[in-house]
């Protein structure tokens, strides 16, 4: 025999208000005083009570939940992945929105299916790629979207992320008026600017037209996904720049600690024969066998900024927004004039 699915009105009967008033304290839609709330809330837990997606959308309501479209490729760095998920997560609950994470790979698709539903609110998007057919789907602004990225043509969109063409020139310049002249970067992997990725994108189209407008020369590599590929960066980079005395690593984290290791076991001083910088990184550089310079990739900032940008949106605001947040250089000890002894 199935148990009877409480209902509204079973909530307004034990709660002993109106219906309205229990649509009302459960929505957030409109004022309702705080213990009458909590009345309303204890009863509708006691009795199993979750509002429906199909009826919110046709009394007008708000589902209190937010999409996550963070689709996952084989390349993906599944930490810092996460990071962006935990913020996005974390900032949409001190809002009073649940998340709804969309990972996979045709994302386009998934965005198509909530939309249509009403089982969110609006939507934050990650990995944005420089043509995203997503940016295309939300640019009329009939659904409320954030995106934490920036695709070559923002129009309409509102969007937040770190400005990576200055990140990747703020090194530059660190290192050249420390003296340095032949400067490399390990970059993502191949795959992932063939995509087209656009943090990465715009880093690497950055960082070698800095190079090239101050003097520098520079030689980029690519490593393969997985520790055999970070394993092969050091001295392929090597190869191709012989006499490099600097490294900006805008890599994954296990990328990172597997360059650092491979340079400790080539017996290279860090910063003595080689300094090294990590710009864009989400995790921590100064947990490892070397502290590492930084221009940080400020996930829990971001994520913050991206649900505050889509809950005003969703609560009436429409104007585009573009954010590029300025970097900013963290020192570590790993960086020094290339004579440093």
């Amino acid at each position: 025999m199935r148990t009877a699915v409480a209902t509204i009105s079973d909530v307004a009967r034990v709660a002993g208000v109106s219906i309205s008033t229990v649509s009302a304290a459960l929505s957030g839609k409109r004022h309702v005083a705080s213990d009458t709330r909590s009345r309303i809330e204890a009863v509708a837990r006691t009795m199993g009570y979750h509002p429906n997606a199909g009826a919110r959308m046709l009394a007008g309501t708000r589902a209190q939940m937010l999409a996550l479209s963070a689709p996952l490729h084989a390349d993906t760095s599944t930490p810092a992945h996460m990071r962006f998920v935990l913020a996005v997560t974390t900032a949409a609950r001190a809002h009073g929105y649940d998340t709804l994470l969309l990972v996979e790979d045709e994302a386009a698709a998934g965005i198509e299916r909530v939309s249509a539903s009403a089982l969110a609110d609006g939507i934050v998007v990650m990995d944005v790629d420089a043509r995203d057919r997503r940016a295309d789907q939300l640019r009329s602004g009939r659904y409320p979207a954030v995106f934490l990225g920036v695709p070559d043509d923002p129009t309409g969109l509102r969007c937040v992320d770190l400005d990576f063409a200055a990140a990747a020139r703020l090194c530059l310049d660190r290192l050249a008026g420390l003296g340095h002249r032949a400067v490399g970067l390990v970059g993502q992997p191949e795959v992932t600017y063939e995509r087209g990725t656009n943090y990465a994108r715009v880093f690497r189209d950055a960082f070698v037209a800095h190079a090239a407008a101050t003097g520098l020369r520079c030689e980029v590599v690519t490593p393969e996904p997985g520790r055999l590929g970070a394993d092969a960066a050091l001295p392929r980079l090597r190869r191709l720049l012989p006499d490099v005395s600097a490294v900006v690593l805008n890599a994954s984290e296990l990328t990172t600690h597997r360059f650092v290791r491979s340079c400790l076991e080539a017996g290279l001083r860090i910063p003595g024969d080689l300094s090294l910088v990590v710009a864009g990184a989400s995790f921590d550089t100064s947990d490892d066998d070397v502290p590492l310079d930084t221009v940080p990739l400020p996930a829990a900032t971001m994520g913050a900024r991206a649900v505050q940008l889509l809950v005003d949106r969703i609560e009436g605001a429409s104007e585009p927004v573009v954010e590029r947040l300025a970097p900013t250089y963290v020192e570590r000890g790993s960086v020094a004039a290339p004579d440093a002894a």
